[in-house]
């Protein structure tokens, strides 16, 4: 009886509604993220080397990023709304912070983004190849900066900083340091990494998908080439910068940190121990059936043997974050990095024996692995807010204290609604990308003219990767 009158409570609804709508919605900013940089690369190696398949790889992959950015942009615009409907009283409170974060994320997408799409998606024929591939670089820059404004308001609510509060409101006393709050710098480059992994795997896991049919293979051996070349940057740099943001997890947020890790006693003769497995219980106060490492959290979030970890037991019940969700959505997460890092180093092997492009079991995991990234940054978010709960803004507003006061059935059709029109515009949106992809590159339209600015030395017979990279 009690779980039903929690489900139908306005604040519990307003919750769902806005997981649902950012759950959603972030699907496309990631890709739109991580394929703009892709396209970057794509266009330099194009106008440095004029090898024809990579103005192939670049016209075939922006048609993904244009239907992708599209949706990305009305998904975006329905969940700024809910600040005002669902909640009112925390845009009340802390407007004068959290306002300019999001007005100026507006006009990144609209004057760099939207500004310069047209150019980097029909320009190719009407501006100098400069021209064009700076408007490439600015879409993509604008992406970044955007997501850099969301992540930098997020990451207040986190690590509230650059405050005073004053009549119940929270007045900007330094806006840069509330913009780079305590963690910042390390969840926005954590953010940009996923998106980067997420668009340069879901690059490789489709065209591995297309090499096993034997389709287009030179094309999709450069596109996944490229790809590869990219993860193998960003997969082990995600595992270091995960690792730094623990510790500033530990630093700024203990109950959060208990709470992923299941940590209930403050470890006073020794270390703390790691659990790899196992069921919080948050009656009990017990992590049940697990499997622990001695020391291990000791020495993962302070670097020594001994290090004090707080337990949950020190935070009120009432202050605490559902251990159970977020001890899983973590290691979730944290298991899909670990897997791309495996996997580069698969990689790695296969391309020093000359087989990268040619072991079946090999492109088969691609293709598998293609949409962990995405569930990666869904289980990344599940982690972050649901581990600053009960809290809106941390340690000082409550959720509680920030909904609006709305009945409870005007949430429930609201929410009714948004899951009939994204099921349209996600149904929309597949059937639109599948079309595309089964359609293949374009090989009949002329390949523009490069008049390249005088000083600019063209790379005649560039050596590239082995088989056809």
């Amino acid at each position: 009886m009690r779980l039903v009158e929690t489900l139908i409570e306005p604040i519990f609804l307003s919750q769902f509604q806005f997981a649902l709508t950012i759950g959603f919605h972030i699907l496309f900013p990631t890709l739109t993220i991580g394929l703009g940089f892709y396209l970057v690369v794509v266009e330099l190696l194009w106008l440095v080397t004029r090898e024809e398949l990579y103005y192939r790889t670049y016209r075939f992959w922006a048609k993904i990023f244009a239907i992708n950015f599209g949706v990305g942009v009305v998904t975006g615009v329905v969940m700024e709304f809910q600040f005002g409907t669902n909640w009112a009283r925390f845009v009340t409170a802390t407007a004068n912070v959290f306002a300019p974060f999001l007005y100026f994320e507006v006009l990144t997408a609209f004057f760099l983004e939207a500004g310069f799409l047209g150019i980097m998606l029909f320009g190719w024929k009407r501006v100098r190849p400069a021209v064009h591939f700076t408007a490439t670089i600015l879409v993509a820059g604008g992406a970044i900066i955007s997501a850099g404004w969301i992540m930098a308001a997020n990451s207040w609510m986190q690590t509230p900083a650059g405050f005073q509060i004053a009549n119940g409101k929270f007045i900007v006393t330094d806006f840069a340091a509330a913009m780079f709050n305590p963690s910042f710098p390390i969840r926005v480059t954590h953010m940009l990494l996923a998106c980067f992994e997420t668009a340069v795997f879901g690059v490789a896991g489709i065209s591995a998908y297309f090499l096993l049919k034997g389709t287009n293979v030179l094309f999709y051996r450069r596109c996944m080439g490229v790809a590869l070349l990219m993860a193998a940057v960003f997969a082990p740099l995600q595992v270091f910068v995960g690792d730094t943001g623990g510790r500033e997890v530990f630093r700024s947020q203990p109950a959060k940190l208990a709470a992923i890790e299941g940590h209930w006693e403050t470890n006073k003769n020794g270390g703390a121990p790691f659990s790899i497995v196992g069921i919080p219980d948050m009656k009990k106060e017990e992590t049940l059936y697990r499997i622990e490492i001695p020391n291990g959290l000791s020495l993962l979030v302070t670097h020594t043997r001994n290090g004090r970890v707080p337990g949950l037991k020190e935070f009120p019940r009432q202050d605490r974050p559902n251990s159970l969700v977020i001890f899983w959505t973590f290691r979730l997460m944290t298991g899909i990095g670990f897997i791309f890092l495996l996997v580069m180093l698969w990689a790695a092997f296969l391309w020093w024996r000359g087989q990268i492009f040619h072991n079946s079991l090999f492109l088969k995991t691609l293709v598998v692995i293609q949409p962990l990234g995405w569930l990666a940054v869904e289980t990344g978010w599940v982690t972050a807010e649901v581990g600053r709960q009960p809290w809106l803004v941390y340690n000082l507003v409550r959720t509680s204290q920030g909904t609006s006061p709305i009945p409870a059935g005007n949430v429930i059709w609201s929410i009714a609604l948004f899951v009939v029109i994204f099921l349209a515009i996600g149904g929309s949106y597949l059937h639109y990308v599948f079309k595309t992809l089964r359609a293949g590159p374009d090989f009949a339209s002329p390949i523009p003219p490069i008049q390249r600015p005088a000083g600019l030395k063209v790379i005649e017979n560039l050596p590239g990767p082995p088989e056809g990279v």
